[in-house]
């Protein structure tokens, strides 16, 4: 899922580098603070969608992904 968002609206030109570095720091925050609280979810999410292509009983063959 790919959300559109408009970053000249939000963000418009001529912010200074001390709160472009500021707005930075705190979408890292969020970024991070969101990331550790569903970790395991987002592991289990991803998990779920990657592609078996090894048999572990046979590891130098590889499977077909369809």
């Amino acid at each position: 899922m790919i959300i559109d968002i408009d970053i000249e609206t939000l963000f418009p030109d001529g912010l200074s580098d001390e709160a472009i570095s500021a707005i930075a720091d705190v979408l890292y925050e969020i970024a991070m603070q969101w990331e550790n609280q569903h970790y395991h979810q987002l592991k289990r999410f991803d998990k779920a969608r990657q592609v078996d292509l090894f048999d572990p009983l046979e590891p130098y063959r590889r499977r077909n992904p369809s």
